[in-house]
């Protein structure tokens, strides 16, 4: 493992009194030959020893660590080398719990490593290299088989474990999602008896880890580990509690001659297929059928509320603004066009005004198509979109205000009121959406003296 690890570490290490070891994530990914492809830096590199946070705290600075935060109630140390990169040192210790809180409510500083290794959630995340000796550490006796046979086996009995801290459920789904790594009979059952106590997570943290779990085949390559993570979120029943919205669509069946799954296998599968930086909308694309029904007794207008839906769910997760806004267009237009039969102009004008969005539009609609039937053919809708883009674009046709040949100033000069000159824009803006041979000044300027009349 030494040919991965940092220099700065190892000369940390080596002035270090007590035995220094790496720990978590990036052992038991060296061990299971995940990311050795990788740069140093985008390792996780967690690190712990018998040293409390204070002592080690003036270790480091003195070997030209940068000391970023200190938490001494656990033990801990953020601190970045002179490369930058990051590390997290935590000091041996033993947690105490209440039920489902994130946070431990005691912790007590140990020499005992197995104690270290038993306040962990994971067989896996508790095997330590030590960096002196250059030697592996597996204190509870499973870590080093557990990543040998990508087993997630908990390291004590599941119900203790996820009964002390609610994350864990999520983070059982997403570490197997990024790893590959399967969870054991008794970790699924640990989970699933536990699942209400994700209501005990922050929003905040909920959308952190699910965000991470949407692009877990990012983080090692893991093929469909996003799909993965899914599944066992709903296996364990941890979504219901998440997203109760998008898990009224299991068992809602959908016609055969467009469908092979009900609502909600259907959304997985459009995550399974989109790009990462639309997975959400995927995910979320067809929240709206299941309200459909129920108050309407079909699906036809499940685009507009599924919008309302989607919007409500990720404020009630504090996702951002500016993301909320994005995925809850996505949803609203999915379905636009999805016949093939709107009208060239009106599609012109729509690719105008959605400029931004269609793109991510694109990949949504084709990961929706392809999740229908696992066909992975371009959706109609695609090819028919795609080809009057191009059209569009070989005719120079404006899609923005940047592009358009006549500017604020030239509209004003034609005594236009101030608060009109945004309109007159974007009236012009829509008619070179159909007119792109009319993006010229002279023209233009006798398109906006036209419409300044009938404003007048």
């Amino acid at each position: 493992m030494r040919k991965i690890l940092p220099e700065n570490l190892l000369r940390l290490a080596n002035v270090c009194p007590r035995p220094l070891y790496v720990v978590g994530g990036s052992v038991r990914d060296f061990l299971a030959c995940l990311s050795l492809n990788r740069a140093t830096k985008a390792w996780d590199w967690d690190i712990s020893s018998p040293m409390p946070a204070e002592a080690f705290e003036h270790l480091a600075k003195s070997q030209g660590f940068v000391v970023k935060s200190t938490f001494r109630n656990t033990g801990t140390v953020k601190l970045q080398d002179k490369d930058g990169i990051e590390y997290e040192y935590t000091c041996f210790r033993s947690d105490k719990y209440v039920r489902g809180i994130h946070v431990p409510v005691e912790s007590y500083f140990t020499d005992d490593i197995r104690l270290d290794a038993l306040r962990r959630d994971f067989t896996a995340n508790a095997v330590y290299y030590d960096l002196q000796k250059g030697v592996f550490v597996d204190p509870l006796n499973d870590g080093l088989a557990a990543i040998s046979e990508k087993r997630l086996s908990t390291v004590a009995p599941a119900e203790k474990v996820f009964g002390e801290d609610g994350l864990r459920l999520l983070r059982l789904a997403r570490q197997a999602a990024q790893s590959g790594f399967a969870p054991d009979r008794e970790c699924l059952q640990g989970a699933t008896q536990n699942a209400a106590l994700i209501q005990d997570i922050s929003s905040e943290r909920i959308f952190t880890e699910f965000t991470a779990l949407l692009n877990a085949d990012q983080k090692h390559g893991v093929q469909d580990g996003h799909y993965r993570g899914l599944r066992i979120l709903e296996q364990t029943g941890v979504l219901r509690y998440i997203l109760p919205e998008l898990t009224l669509g299991k068992g809602m069946s959908q016609r055969a001659d467009f469908h092979n799954y009900d609502v909600l296998e259907h959304s997985f599968r459009a995550v399974l297929y989109v790009d990462p930086r639309v997975r959400f909308a995927a995910l979320l694309h067809d929240v709206g059928k299941p309200a459909c029904a129920i108050s309407d007794g079909n699906t036809y207008e499940h685009a507009t509320q599924g919008a309302a839906i989607a919007k409500t769910i990720l404020q009630r997760l504090k996702a951002p603004k500016r993301f909320t806004e994005r995925v809850c267009q996505l949803v609203q237009y999915h379905m636009y066009d999805f016949n093939c039969q709107t009208g060239e102009n009106k599609l012109r004008r729509f690719f105008v005004t959605h400029s931004e969005l269609l793109e991510d539009l694109l990949l949504l609609k084709q990961a929706d198509f392809s999740a229908c039937k696992d066909d992975l053919a371009v959706a109609p809708t695609c090819a028919r979109w795609r080809a009057l883009l191009s059209k569009m674009r070989l005719e120079n046709t404006p899609f923005s205000l940047k592009e358009l040949a006549l500017t604020g100033k030239d509209v004003l000069e034609l005594g236009a009121p101030p608060a009109t000159v945004a309109g007159v824009l974007n009236a012009l803006l829509l008619h070179t959406a159909t007119e792109p041979k009319d993006n010229v000044k002279e023209r233009l300027l006798r398109l906006a003296k036209g419409y300044l009349k009938q404003i007048r």
